[in-house]
This record gives C-alpha cells, sequence and structure tokens, in this order.
C-alpha cells in the first residue's frame, strides 16, 4: 500500500518514471533538472525495479541512449535542462520523424528568470520546431501523473513526448500519493525496418507528412485536451493558463473573489493546442487572458489575436518569471477590478557570489594571472564562471566553448601579427561533456594557447555528480574509468601536466611553463588536480589541513581580499587590518602564498 510522501518536484517525476514502468534512463546534470536522474537511482534501489539509469558524458548521448531503448519496444526517457536541450535538438529533430515503439518522454526543465540558465529560452518553442508534443504541469504532483499519460500519449501516436517542468515545479515540494510500482514485463525488441529508422530523404517526407497527421490526432487526444476547472461560470472573458502560471491563476482567482466570474482554462498539453478548444475559445469569448511561461507558445497557435491579451499584445511581460503577484496584477487589470499594492522587494545587502572556501578554483585562477597577467581567459560552464570575480575569466558561452573561443581568439590575432597570451578554463565534467572535439580542432589547427582543465573529481555546480573518470555512476553504481591525460594525449596534445593548484608556489610555476610552451610550440594542457571542497562523495585523500592567522605586519592594503577573495579573509573596518573568520575558513593554507608582505602565517609555523 502506497503512504504519502513530501517529495520534491524532481523526485515526484522521478518516481514517476519508475511507477510507469520505464526501463531506460539516461541524463546529464543541468539545474533545475539535475536531480530527476538520482532519484530515479533512489526509487529503484529502493523498489528493486531492474533499469539501466546512468548519467551520460552529455545530453545528447543521453537523448540517443534512451532513444535506442525506445526503438525497442521499451519505456524510457531522458532528463535535461532547457540548454541541455540544445545539444540534443539533432536527434530531437530526427526523432519526432521516425518515432518510437515503447513510450519515450523527454523531459526538459526551463528556467524563467532565469535563477541558474544562460538563457530563458523557453523548450516548448523547440519541440514545435521539431513537431513533437509537449505537456505542461503546474506542480510535482501533475508533473508525475503527467509522465504516465506522456508514455500512453506516446505510445498511442508513437511519437516522443516533452515533458516540460520549470523550476517552481521541480524545486517545489509537495504531500504526494505515489502510485505503485511494479516492475516492466517488457523485453527489448527491435524489429529491423531501415525505410523507417534508417529513412533517406525521399522516405523522410513520407515520415513529415505521417508526422503531421499524428499531430492532427494528438490535438484531438481527449485525456491531454484543456480543463476547465470552474465550470458553470458563464462570461464573454476567460483566462486561459498552462504550467505552474495555471496554479498561481486557480489561487489568484480565489483570492480576489473572482472564483465564479471569470472561466480558467488549464492547458496541459500547449503545443499542439486542441483545435476543438482554439474554435470553442473563438467562439465563446471575446476576450482572452493567456498566461504562460516563458514565450507565447499558446498564443502563436490562436488565430484571432485581437481577442488575445498576452506577451504579443504586450499585457503579459515577455521576460522572467509569472510570480503570484504578477498573476494577481494581470487577473485583476483584466477583469477591471483594483489589485493590492505591488511590494517592492528588499533591495541591498548580502555578499555577490564567489566561490567556496578553499576551491582549488580560487587558486588556480590566481596562478593564471600570475603566469599570464596580460592575457584573454575563455572560460566555461560550471561553478569556476566565478573565477570572473577574480578576473580570470572574460568570456562564458556555452558548454565547451571555452577551447573553441581560445582557439577563436588565436586565430584572429595571428593575423595581426600579435598574439597574446590565452589561457582557457574548462572543468572535467564539461571537457567529457563538449571540450574534447574543440580540442582536436585546436590541434589540428596549431591554435597555440593553454588549457587549463579544472579537475575537481566531480560535477560541483549541480550537486557533485560522477564524470567519466570517477568509476562510479548514478546510484553510486561502478563503472568503468577514462583516462583524462592519455584522453588528452590521444587528441595530439604534446604538453600535457597535471599540477596541484593548493600547491600554489609549483603550480604557478607549472602554468608559467605551459604559457612559455605555448607561445612557442603549441597547445599546452595542464591539468587542475585537486577534489571539491564540499563533495561529500569524495574518499580520496585530501591535502592536509594548515589553519592560519594574520601577523601585525598586516598592513591592510587589501591585496588578498581583492586579488584572492576567499571569503575566510575579512577586511575589519575598525582596525584597518585583515582578519580571518575561523567559521569560515577551511584551512587550505593557500592564502599563506598570497600575502606580498607574508603577513598571513600558517599557526604552528
Amino acid at each position: 500500500m502506497s503512504e504519502r510522501k513530501l517529495l520534491l518536484g524532481n523526485d515526484a517525476m522521478a518516481h514517476g518514471l519508475v511507477e510507469s514502468g520505464c526501463s531506460v534512463v539516461a541524463s546529464y546534470p543541468g539545474t533545475p533538472a539535475s536531480e530527476i536522474l538520482s532519484g530515479v537511482a533512489l526509487w529503484r534501489e529502493r523498489y528493486g525495479v531492474p533499469m539501466h539509469v546512468e548519467w551520460a558524458v552529455n545530453e545528447k548521448v543521453a537523448f540517443e541512449i534512451a532513444y535506442a531503448a525506445a526503438q525497442s519496444g521499451l519505456r524510457a526517457a531522458t532528463a535535461m535542462k532547457q540548454v541541455g536541450l540544445n545539444v540534443a535538438s539533432d536527434p530531437f529533430m530526427s526523432a519526432a520523424y521516425l518515432g518510437v515503439t515503447g513510450g519515450f518522454v523527454v523531459i526538459s526543465a526551463d528556467d524563467p528568470g532565469p535563477h541558474s540558465s544562460q538563457t530563458e529560452q523557453d523548450s516548448r518553442l523547440t519541440a514545435m520546431s521539431a513537431k513533437v508534443p509537449v505537456l505542461d504541469p503546474d506542480s510535482p504532483n501533475q508533473a508525475r501523473e503527467l509522465i504516465a499519460a506522456g508514455f500512453e500519449l506516446s505510445e498511442a501516436f508513437r511519437v516522443p513526448v516533452m515533458l516540460r517542468p520549470t523550476t517552481r515545479v521541480c524545486h517545489a515540494n509537495q504531500d504526494i500519493l505515489p502510485g505503485p510500482v511494479a516492475p516492466s514485463e517488457r523485453t527489448a525488441a527491435f524489429v529491423k525496418d531501415p525505410a523507417r529508422w534508417a529513412a533517406t530523404p525521399v522516405f523522410r517526407h513520407k515520415l513529415h507528412l505521417k508526422l503531421e497527421e499524428k499531430l492532427a490526432g494528438i490535438a484531438a487526444w481527449e485525456p491531454t485536451a484543456p480543463r476547465l476547472l470552474n465550470p458553470g461560470v458563464s462570461s464573454r472573458k476567460a483566462l486561459v493558463a498552462s504550467g505552474v502560471a495555471a496554479a498561481h491563476a486557480r489561487e489568484v482567482l480565489a483570492d480576489l473573489g473572482l472564483r465564479d466570474v471569470l472561466p480558467l482554462w488549464q492547458v496541459v498539453q500547449p503545443y499542439p493546442l486542441h483545435t476543438a478548444f482554439v474554435e470553442r475559445l473563438l467562439a465563446d469569448y471575446d476576450e482572452i487572458l493567456v498566461l504562460e511561461e516563458t514565450t507565447g507558445v499558446m498564443e502563436l497557435q490562436l488565430a484571432d489575436r485581437h481577442r488575445v491579451k498576452g506577451k504579443r499584445s504586450g499585457f503579459v511581460p515577455e521576460v522572467g518569471e509569472l510570480s503570484p503577484e504578477l498573476v494577481e496584477r494581470l487577473v485583476a487589470a483584466f477583469a477591471g477590478i483594483p489589485a493590492a499594492p505591488s511590494v517592492a522587494p528588499p533591495t541591498g545587502g548580502g555578499r555577490r557570489p564567489t566561490l567556496c572556501p578553499g576551491c582549488p578554483h580560487r587558486a588556480s585562477f590566481y596562478a593564471i594571472k600570475r603566469a599570464a597577467p596580460k592575457g584573454i581567459y575563455p572560460s566555461d560552464i560550471g561553478c569556476y564562471t566565478l573565477g570572473l570575480n577574480l578576473g580570470g575569466v572574460d568570456t562564458v558561452l556555452c558548454m565547451g566553448a571555452a577551447v573553441s573561443q581560445a582557439a577563436g581568439f588565436y586565430h584572429a590575432y595571428k593575423l595581426s601579427g600579435q598574439v597574446p597570451d590565452i589561457v582557457a578554463t574548462i572543468g572535467d565534467s564539461t571537457f567529457f561533456h563538449a571540450g574534447i572535439p574543440p580540442l582536436i580542432d585546436a590541434v589540428v589547427q596549431d591554435a597555440r594557447f593553454v588549457l587549463v582543465i579544472l579537475d575537481n573529481a566531480t560535477t560541483a555546480m549541480t550537486g557533485n555528480q560522477p564524470t567519466p573518470a570517477l568509476g562510479w555512476g548514478a546510484g553510486g553504481v561502478p563503472t568503468a574509468t577514462v583516462d583524462m591525460e592519455g584522453l588528452v594525449k590521444a587528441c595530439g596534445v604534446r604538453f600535457c601536466r597535471s599540477g596541484e593548484p593548493g600547491n600554489l608556489p609549483a603550480f604557478t610555476a607549472l602554468m608559467k611553463e605551459a604559457v612559455a610552451f605555448a607561445r612557442t610550440d603549441g597547445l599546452a594542457v595542464v591539468i587542475a588536480r585537486q577534489p571539491c571542497v564540499v563533495d561529500r562523495t569524495y574518499t580520496g585523500e585530501r591535502p592536509p589541513k594548515r589553519a592560519v592567522r594574520v601577523s601585525d605586519a598586516c598592513n591592510g592594503c587589501r591585496f588578498c581580499t581583492t586579488q584572492f577573495e576567499c571569503p575566510a579573509l575579512v577586511y575589519d573596518e575598525e582596525t584597518k587590518r585583515v582578519v580571518v573568520d575561523t567559521l569560515v575558513c577551511s584551512k587550505c593554507g593557500v592564502c599563506v602564498d598570497v600575502c606580498p608582505r607574508l603577513a598571513i602565517e600558517e599557526v604552528g609555523k
């Protein structure tokens, strides 16, 4: 018998995958979707369900692994954040044409705001471009329920189905009664059909025609049809909402006393919008307020936009989240009643985001600046993006771009005859994800720069998921390992050395050697290897603790607080000197080698 559980949205979706008989789940971590796969691994172990669950090297690989299982008749899923869908967009577009045999759910979590993303892009637009149906949950429990609906829809029409939760669904907690879990009785049975699975362009045209027929059927599929949440209300005005905006609208109508005044339609399938629903909206209502995050996907499908108030009309902001307060103001304005005065959020205070105390990346960036003080510093996606506070990050574009951009800067400056030092940084997980192809390209094209792989033995920013070098996978399952140095050398790199950034003098010397090599001989790779200070899964040896203090030699120059920016070093306005915050200090001791007056000393020495 199931028991009620307080579940995070991502855990609820994970449970939904397990209880729906999903056999294969693959993912690459990315906030806000990171906990879905670890949740699946947890439920798999708890229920003893045979499943293949893996952290793939990137989203494209994750998609293709899960898709092959769906081609074989099993239920399968892949999970990623919205920018991860960009990486997987190639197979995503093609899979819509080829279709599936077993149910296939693609979870692409969006981040309106954005809270932890490069963009506010709407995955539903990508789904429209691919012609893949989308389900848009308003809560953790509805996300769990729509997993099952997604598999049924996928198998009914033999197409991939996208589930698009947003941050407020992924990271909300809800009291949920999960469904029962039973192992899938399916076995993989791939049926060879080259005309479909390996279709040439002529057959792709036919598959496209079939896909359009499927979409017409999906636009009339009753289980995902829009729901009138307050039946019996008569008005010439109506609200149409999807995702978390629907949950906000439901509460706002009650708060404003409009529940019996304005009809509220919840759309769980924003693409393709149900054809009969569109016809009914245009027949029954003179004015329609559309609430959805982030882009006006439903608006695009409404033929008569003169009746619609939404993002395209400027009534609803096109940027940012639709918070409950904003939804209340929009609904009140639509209804023609006064809204509660808005309360400005608190401003000021707090501390800007920075690397953790004792983070080895801080020492790496410090050494990079000492070795190449006038260099260009392309960087990448990860917590080391915070190296920009240290002046060690000049560019951040997307996963793997640090390597390609370093090569691009080299070729651009080479044309002018003066090439500056170029030092790129990339995390270990990001290197495996997208750094290898541009590294090969840089070697082949003789681009000369230094690539520093910040190897902290984890995918730190998203919650310490494993990398291919560690030897364990989802749920702690043992895996094979990949030798990073061997991989770098196999790409053709002649200078590949490793160092421990916590040993700052030695690491700075290594960086200077690499910079000198890059100036005259070619691309150099330095692997900055030291474990993440907050990774509790790390079981290897860590550097010894070194408690420090600030001596009377400190003259308050603030070099350490501005150039090294460790949160444990605090400038005391009263004494005009720097002090060590012992509650914050991790005892890495690296700052001993930072102070130009040697005022920071190791305790006991």
